[in-house]
């Protein structure tokens, strides 16, 4: 299944719609003004929180943390070095690690497990500007978590954006 994602809002309480691709509301990422960072929630159509994404205050690298409801879910984390290529790690609270990698500012990037892709993320699908599509793998378990860590990849690329524009 395709998803449909906005591109560039991922500022402080900044809300949008993901959509599927029959353009069905799938799931609402509520941005969160009064927090002291960065935070979001993916809620299904009906309201029901189903991840909160939250930036670390404080960390070594810039790390994002998926939660339901109070578990972690999974960290994610921008490897220290990637030379060519943007690369991302995700930690799962199970032990797992996902792999993030490919062109993350031209959103050109695929999410994998060890058992292979997981979701692939690109905007050639769609020709609406300022959207990208992230295609979950059929046998997904979790595609909330799937979204999320998409959420949170696109947040943490455009962070570095914005500490490099403050030099």
């Amino acid at each position: 299944m395709r998803y449909l994602v906005r591109e560039r809002i991922f500022g402080i309480g900044d809300d949008f719609w993901i959509e599927d691709e029959t353009r069905q509301r799938a799931f609402f990422v509520d941005g969160k003004v009064l927090r002291l960072h960065q935070t979001f929630e993916l809620k299904t159509p009906d309201g029901r929180i189903a991840a909160t994404i939250r930036k670390k205050a404080i960390s070594l690298r810039d790390t994002m943390v998926v939660e339901r409801e109070g578990d972690r879910l999974a960290a994610v984390r921008k490897k220290l070095i990637s030379p060519f290529r943007d690369r991302f790690t995700v930690e799962l609270a199970d032990g797992q690690e996902w792999a993030v990698k490919g062109n993350i500012l031209d959103k050109e990037y695929e999410i994998e497990d060890e058992r292979g892709k997981l979701a692939e993320i690109s905007r050639k699908w769609f020709r609406v500007r300022d959207t990208y599509a992230v295609e979950v793998a059929p046998d997904a378990v979790d595609v909330a978590l799937v979204l999320s860590v998409a959420v949170c990849v696109d947040a943490l690329a455009h962070s570095d954006e914005d500490d490099e524009g403050d030099d």
